[in-house]
């Protein structure tokens, strides 16, 4: 329902990994030249890209389009605008040679251009929606499994201290049965990197099938759980799919469910402190 605004298009690296997995194999040639030699591509036409990268014109174009540019002209001038912030020139791989010191500069870059990439790509029109729908929600069901279920888990507390109704799912089963008791009043949050783990698309579609509303956390803007989700927020990552499981997939899930939590919060006032004080007094006996 709510796509990230194609005409306020900020951070074209983000903006090409987090279509990257829904290209058709030729535009990844695209793609992958690009990410690879970026301060080159700025330079090249649309004939000199295409030449590069192996492939005719009109896929050139045809990838612009399907990563969100109105074409390669628009890639470009956003493609120079990333590169006058010198931390996308900082290379993330690390090496068996690097040292110690390098490791710890590249996975710390790694993880705080995740975090960037991600604000970058936020659509804030979908995220004000999704606290409201947070907000009017009889029941929010959080649906995530492995590495996802933990984060589905934290979305949980998290909101419980609000006074919010929710519960957090990771069993398959379990989802499914949840999805399938959900009405209209009710609100389907699934949370997955890949955005193609079977079973929470699945209780997604099931909680639609239902008329609850959904939205999901994932790192791919075209998987099938953004095509399955009415709200979609983009985590950003540089992982693969298959790849998924450091940091960086998992903190950027917490940094939309951070923003979640704290708009939903100052909206709440008086009784969202309410219930974040009774909360917190209903523990306190548990610490020495």
């Amino acid at each position: 329902m709510f796509e990230n605004d194609q005409r306020d298009i900020r951070g074209a690296l983000a903006r090409i990994r987090s279509v990257y997995s829904s290209l058709a194999p030729a535009e990844r040639k695209v793609a992958d030249v690009i990410l690879e030699q970026y301060e080159k591509a700025i330079y090249l036409s649309v004939t000199q890209l295409a030449e590069t990268s192996g492939v005719g014109e009109s896929t050139v174009i045809r990838f612009c389009q399907n990563a969100g540019f109105r074409g390669y002209q628009e890639l470009k001038l956003v493609l120079a605008r990333d590169l006058v912030d010198p931390s996308e020139n900082l290379s993330e791989g690390v090496s068996v040679d690097d040292t110690l010191e390098s490791i710890v500069r590249k996975v710390g870059y790694t993880n705080s251009r995740s975090i960037d990439d991600t604000i970058k790509l936020l659509d804030i029109r979908a995220l004000d929606m999704a606290v409201n729908w947070l907000l009017d929600a009889r029941r929010i069901q959080f649906y995530g499994v492995g590495q996802s279920g933990v984060t589905a888990l934290d979305a949980k507390y998290r909101f419980m201290r609000l006074g919010l109704i929710c519960d957090a799912l990771t069993d398959s089963h379990v989802q499914m049965m949840s999805a399938a008791t959900l009405d209209s009043r009710d609100l389907a949050v699934g949370i997955s990197f890949s955005g193609s783990t079977i079973d929470v698309v699945e209780a997604i579609d099931k909680a639609k099938e239902r008329g609850a509303r959904t939205m999901c956390i994932t790192a791919y803007a075209r998987s099938p759980l953004a095509k399955a989700s009415d709200i979609k927020l983009i985590a950003a990552s540089s992982e693969t799919p298959l790849g998924s499981g450091s940091l960086r997939s998992k903190i950027t899930q917490l940094l939309v469910l951070d923003l979640l939590y704290t708009v939903a919060a100052l909206r709440l006032g008086d009784k969202g402190r309410l219930y974040t004080e009774l909360v917190a007094e209903s523990v306190l006996h548990k610490l020495y």
